[in-house]
């Protein structure tokens, strides 16, 4: 009996797959039906992840040697722990490759890097909506923060506050 498990791996993103992450950006974008917020480009993701000191990091998950998924990560800070913790910001596998590991292979990538790192923590958010997600996060221990609410500030509003105080 032959092994027919697909043949994971996963890397580190280049400079090269740039390209691709957009690519999969805009997938994940439609997948949550946010399309119409990506606002990002190719430029802007080259300068936050390959320029001087990185903003975040992706990584991308291939299945047989064809492009399957990604994570995109960056370094948070715990007070309360006194440690650096890991945020996962996206993670993404393409509608062919769900079911089959890739996830799993992502978060446990990320986990790894954040051990590696002495992270406290790696946490991450996810719409309520998205139950094949919550489904694998239960699987692999994750608990959810009922108690805290997501807040985001963006575009005139960010910028009216910002205006109340001069940065230097």
């Amino acid at each position: 009996m032959s092994d027919t498990r697909p043949h994971i791996r996963i890397s580190a993103a280049r400079r090269e797959d740039i390209s691709l992450l957009m690519t999969f950006i805009r997938e994940l974008a439609d997948y949550e039906r946010l399309s119409e917020e990506v606002v990002a480009t190719e430029a802007d993701l080259r300068k936050s992840l390959f320029t001087g000191k990185p903003s975040a990091e992706a990584v991308i998950a291939w299945v047989d040697e064809v492009p399957a998924g990604f994570a995109l990560v960056f370094h948070n800070f715990s007070t309360f722990l006194g440690r650096p913790g890991l945020y996962l910001e996206d993670l993404f596998v393409r509608p062919s490759y769900r079911r089959r590991g890739v996830g799993r292979g992502l978060l446990a990538y990320v986990a790894g890097l954040a051990v590696a790192r002495g992270c406290g923590r790696l946490e991450w958010s996810v719409l309520d909506w998205n139950e094949m997600a919550l489904g694998l996060y239960g699987k692999v221990g994750a608990i959810p923060m009922t108690e805290w609410t997501v807040h985001r500030l963006t575009g005139d509003a960010l910028h009216a506050l910002a205006s109340e105080m001069k940065v230097s």
